[in-house]
């Protein structure tokens, strides 16, 4: 699937169509800001969950970090484990912070 804006993503949001969010930063990243409704599993945990997403595998999953490097490489690894919806957030909680 093609990767998500923080526009299309907050317009999702105001419209009650919000997709799966996992945020892939580290927990005190999470702490400082988050967007809401989405669940915290760091880059470095997010091979030993694999198998606790699996009802997930067939959902649409936006990813994001911080900039957008970490969730690139969560992404990819979700597809590698047959995840299908699965969507970077361009330019991370940065740029939905700023928009």
């Amino acid at each position: 699937m093609n990767d998500i804006t923080p526009s299309e993503l907050k317009e999702r949001q105001q419209q009650n169509q919000t997709p799966v969010i996992i945020d892939v930063r580290e927990p005190w990243e999470y702490e400082e800001t988050r967007i809401d409704g989405s669940q915290n599993i760091p880059l470095g945990e997010l091979p030993g969950k694999i198998e606790d997403l699996e009802d997930l595998k067939h959902q649409e999953i936006v990813v994001h970090c911080k900039g957008g490097g970490r969730s690139a490489t969560a992404k990819a690894l979700l597809q590698q484990h047959g995840f299908d919806k699965v969507r970077n957030l361009l330019g991370g909680i940065t740029a939905y912070n700023a928009g």
